[in-house]
């Protein structure tokens, strides 16, 4: 199939002739016609996304969560130190599957703060096709497992419309769930369109589920179909709160956090500096007065905010494993070498949702009700369990989000918004274990899974012309370390919370802080 075939999607297959003759032995037989395929090289693509992971949680950043196959992927691939998201998750998972910004798919804010202004109703639009129908009209499996949070919410329940589904939005197969959050150990799922049974094995997690789902539909799907390249994008329920994790994996952080927030981040810090994610003489950015210090809390509250941030490290390493379980599948079937594989370690920065004490109930906050640490301590050994739906405590939020200024929501500012991503794709780049600190966008992986696929950008979808792609491809980078900056102006906005980045420099403005949701900022004129 030539190259310009394919950019009016989806592709005319040629017709076959009428055969004159009456009997069919007295024919010849009909030229044969191929099933439809990407070009000739195209990678199997593997998207992984974690939720709510800040820059600095990740060992393969220099953090203190434990995350072995993060830095097993980096070590073979390529580690990325100025990748950005949009402070968000709904607005980020827009932008990553459609390859324009956030708010060019109408996704200003999360699915349940949409409202009937533009680029705000969070319903993407038919003029901006997402890459899994790109790759699905060209001849790729595409399955999606995990969470969704993109359908707009009054289109969520059986009636449909499904068009804002998964299903609807180019992938074949769908198992997760539709919403932002979701308890680990019962969680609310859809089977494509279908609500199921929620769990109930006492042994349930997810991440567990959502790995053996994946590793089961990529051993089918090569099974029947070898030649036939897939999409699958994994995107994991972790680490957003709830954080829940086995115990075994909590009791393994047992005192890991002690010394507090305060000097966690400065021991990021120097870890950091070692691996070179950040330059040598990079210096702190301050604590905000209105985080307090670690050594003015009280013990319980040191043991109880300890506590917290032992289960969400042991939620990042539990699903790091399951992570090395889905690469462990494609090594036994003799597919690595021939996957690209983006390994995303979070949406937007470390969350701060869960306020000044930290809760075990985080619809509680959502509510506008803070619980507080003298009345949670004495479930201290319930957290990360059933019984809990936790999250950890700002001050913790600000330190995974190491070196950098300010948390998940505040778009002005690289807390919000730089994530760590390491790339692996053997037989596509010879580079292993290096460093990439050119700046990049979660815009830029369409494009570049495209090209790498040997896909053209489609300028027709299903009889809609496509507004262009906003991001750049990042495949120059893959071999050439030096090769020039080619996405050299982006805006981020989330909440007020805004900035602009241009060839090198930032500028931003910090609206409201995500800690003091009842206070949602005053005029813009202010800021």
């Amino acid at each position: 199939m030539s190259h310009e075939y394919r950019s009016t999607l989806p592709i005319v297959t040629p017709t076959q002739q009428p055969v004159a003759t009456v009997d069919v032995r007295d024919s010849t037989t009909p030229p044969r016609i191929d099933p439809l395929r990407p070009p000739k090289g195209a990678p199997n693509v593997l998207f992984i996304l974690l939720d709510d992971m800040g820059f600095g949680a990740p060992s393969a950043y220099g953090g203190p969560c434990e995350m072995p196959n993060a830095e097993a992927l980096a070590g073979s691939g390529l580690r990325f130190n100025r990748f950005h998201t949009t402070a968000l998750c709904s607005p980020t998972r827009a932008a990553l599957l459609s390859g324009r910004n956030h708010h060019a798919v109408g996704m200003a804010a999360i699915t349940e703060l949409a409202t009937s202004y533009p680029g705000s109703n969070s319903a993407r639009p038919p003029q901006a096709a997402p890459l899994a129908e790109m790759l699905r009209l060209n001849g790729y499996n595409t399955a999606a497992f995990g969470k969704w949070h993109q359908t707009p919410v009054w289109e969520t329940s059986q009636a449909g419309p499904f068009e804002h589904w998964p299903t609807g939005e180019g992938f074949e197969k769908f198992y997760g769930f539709l919403g932002g959050e979701v308890d680990q150990w019962a969680p609310t799922l859809y089977a494509g369109t279908e609500p199921i049974d929620t769990p109930r094995d006492p042994d349930y997690h997810l991440s567990v589920d959502l790995a053996d789902r994946t590793i089961s539909y990529i051993r089918e799907q090569q099974a029947m179909m070898p030649d036939k390249p897939f999409f699958v994008y994994l995107a994991f329920g972790a680490t957003h709160a709830p954080h829940h994790a086995p115990k075994e994996y909590i009791d393994a952080y047992r005192g890991k956090f002690d010394q507090g927030w305060d000097a966690v981040r400065e021991e990021t810090l120097e870890r950091q500096k070692k691996l070179g994610v950040v330059p040598a003489d990079a210096e702190l950015t301050p604590r905000p007065e209105s985080l307090a210090a670690w050594d003015s809390l009280d013990d319980d509250r040191k043991r109880l905010f300890a506590r917290l941030m032992e289960t969400y490290a042991a939620f990042a390493t539990h699903t790091d494993e399951q992570v090395g379980r889905v690469l462990a599948a494609l090594d036994d079937l003799d597919i690595a070498d021939d996957t690209l594989i983006v390994y995303m370690l979070g949406d937007n920065g470390a969350s701060a949702e869960g306020n000044m004490d930290g809760t075990l109930n985080e619809y509680a906050s959502y509510n506008v009700i803070q619980e507080h640490a003298d009345d949670m301590v004495g479930r201290i050994d319930d957290i990360g369990s059933h019984l809990t739906f936790n999250h950890y405590p700002a001050g913790w939020a600000h330190a995974m989000d190491t070196p950098y200024q300010w948390t998940k929501q505040c778009a002005s500012h690289w807390g919000g918004t730089r994530n760590g991503m390491v790339m692996r794709w053997p037989n596509g780049f010879a580079a292993r274990g290096e460093e990439r600190t050119q700046f990049t966008h979660v815009i830029d992986l369409a494009p570049t899974v495209l090209r790498a696929a040997g896909i053209p950008e489609p300028t027709m979808v299903n009889g809609v012309a496509q507004m262009p792609l906003h991001g750049q491809p990042m495949n120059a980078l893959f071999d050439d370390a030096d090769a020039p900056e080619e996405h050299s102006t982006q805006y981020f906005e989330i909440f007020g919370n805004r900035g602009i980045y241009h060839e090198g420099w930032s500028a931003v403005t910090l609206h409201q802080v995500p800690w003091d949701i009842a206070n949602p900022g005053g005029p813009f004129a202010d800021d």
